[in-house]
């Protein structure tokens, strides 16, 4: 499990430079790709000041192979980060609009948590999922587990924010709903107490705070957290006949509510509980009164309903959000599904 003996309770903070990347990985990064260079150390309080950031005496969590998460070019984000005892938490946010790269692979395990973010176009590939071109990312977590390969590229069309843990596998914690099997990747899903847990702990560190306790408490919280969430999405073999099973169902709702802006392949779906894609069909619309098409669909005009209520956002951007190409496309949509346009209803909330 995660332990933090007495000698090192205090937080690190920690910059990342080459001498930095050398110490915590062991080897220097790959052919074209350079870790944020930074002059600057923090104090007790995590403000900058004068002077080249200190070298960590030993890496943190893993072993020799343990690597930071690579950007390519490393000069449109800014990084920050602290680590204790088998964990670290590293804060990374955009500062352009240029075109950036991400590429993970290591011993230890990575749990992105996506704070804010929306990109113009993007992909993100997690081992052997199939790849996501989601544009909103806001409220958004992907876990690669060590030994896995993670790759994203993306234009931001805002600022993004993205807060990544890195965990040292022999210190995770036992979770008594956990499978003696291994932890398998994610890719874009949804988690409300392991989101707000990790955004509350990003927080603790910019603010400064002392009670670096009460932050490492925090972040064994989200080890704990995304266990549970981990056991919650572990499946058995399907009946061999009839509807889909309780825990399908629940599978298969929380994947499409977690991809509503993106097409999703009948294959992917029927591969996520294991069926053919014939049989998943049949099974499919015995459960849930429709077939999978019609159901992502008449999920993300639920989804609109929600966002119409909000008149900051516009109907064009809601759109888009939901992974519609045209305006008129996702009107036609909601209209067919509710029998008035997105505007109409809007106008009846009022």
């Amino acid at each position: 499990m995660l332990t933090y003996p007495q000698a090192s309770n205090a937080a690190r903070h920690v910059n990342f430079d080459e001498a930095y990347a050398r110490a915590f990985d062991g080897s220097r990064p790959g052919s074209g790709v350079k870790l944020l260079r930074s002059d600057s150390r923090f104090d007790k309080r995590g403000q900058p000041i004068n002077g080249r950031a200190r070298r960590l005496p030993h890496a943190d969590i893993g072993d020799a192979s343990s690597r930071a998460l690579e950007i390519t070019p490393a000069d449109v984000v800014s990084r920050r980060a602290r680590a204790w005892d088998g964990i670290k938490v590293e804060i990374i946010q955009s500062a352009t609009h240029d075109k950036v790269e991400f590429r993970f692979q290591s011993a230890c395990h990575l749990l992105l948590v996506y704070e804010e973010g929306v990109r113009d176009e993007g992909e993100s590939v997690v081992g052997d999922l199939l790849p996501s071109t989601l544009r909103t990312l806001r409220r958004k977590l992907t876990f690669v587990p060590a030994g896995h390969d993670y790759r994203e590229w993306q234009r931001p069309r805002v600022r993004s924010r993205v807060v990544c843990f890195y965990f040292d596998p022999a210190k995770m914690p036992i979770h008594a709903d956990a499978s003696t099997g291994p932890l398998t990747p994610r890719l874009f899903f949804e988690n409300n107490a392991l989101w707000e847990t990790a955004v509350k702990l990003a927080t603790a560190i910019e603010d400064g705070s002392e009670l670096d306790s009460y932050s490492q408490a925090l972040g064994v919280v989200v080890a704990h957290e995304l266990l549970r969430s981990h056991a919650h999405a572990r499946h058995r073999l399907p009946p061999a006949r009839g509807s889909l099973a309780v825990w399908q169902q629940r599978l298969v709702a929380a994947y499409i509510e977690e991809h509503l802006g993106e097409p999703i392949p009948l294959t992917a779906l029927a591969k996520l509980v294991r069926l053919s894609s014939y049989y998943f069909c049949r099974a499919f619309k015995q459960s849930f009164g429709n077939p999978p098409h019609r159901y992502h669909i008449n999920r993300r005009i639920e989804r609109a309903k929600t966002l119409l209520v909000d008149r900051a956002a516009s109907v064009s951007e809601i759109a888009l959000e939901l992974g519609f190409s045209e305006t008129s496309s996702f009107s036609a949509a909601f209209r067919q599904t509710t029998r008035i346009t997105p505007t109409e209803y809007r106008r009846a909330l009022a």
